[in-house]
């Protein structure tokens, strides 16, 4: 089988999501009410949706040129859950935390989600989301309220940064 062609780029979001922690998302129904202590529940219960979206015959097809794939929405919230591990941990030692900046535009085309295997995707994304939970789980007290910083600044607490978490798998499910 031939590799799969770069599709057309897509064009980089600029809104700023991290509305979502206090007002929640119109435009895909997230509550920012989420009770974040069922992270890790939360999470896990994320892993079914990913597995059936890449079983699908079209997980490879783009809706429209400029509209991520199936495929490649697992991708990116695989790499979420991989990216927010290294932060939660980041979060749990360091107070206040400061993490790296992380492109998922850039990383979709560096790393060719379109070109990737939906069979490892969906085993890679349950990996991630299973590692992610259980790190959730570990959290208590006031370990909610620990810090930590993006790039541009941004501060969150574990307690918003679960909640910008959940937002992203749940809105991403809706996008496939």
């Amino acid at each position: 089988m031939d590799a799969p062609t770069d599709p057309p780029k897509i064009t980089p979001d600029e809104k700023d999501w991290t509305v979502v922690i206090t007002d929640g998302c119109a435009q895909c129904g997230f509550s920012a009410q989420v009770d974040v202590t069922r992270t890790g529940d939360l999470v896990r219960a994320s892993v079914p949706v990913w597995q059936e979206a890449l079983a699908r015959d079209d997980a490879r097809q783009r809706p429209t040129p400029t509209t991520w794939s199936p495929l490649e929405y697992a991708c990116h919230v695989r790499d979420v859950c991989r990216v927010f591990l290294g932060r939660l941990d980041l979060m749990l030692t360091d107070d206040p935390a400061r993490f790296a900046n992380w492109d998922g535009e850039a990383a979709a085309v560096q790393d060719r989600y379109h070109a990737q295997d939906p069979v490892s995707v969906a085993a890679e994304y349950e990996s991630a989301a299973r590692a992610l939970a259980e790190a959730f789980d570990r959290v208590e007290g006031a370990q909610w309220q620990r810090r930590g910083l993006r790039g541009d600044g941004y501060g969150f607490t574990v307690e918003s940064f679960a909640r910008y978490l959940l937002h992203e798998l749940h809105h991403h499910a809706g996008d496939v």
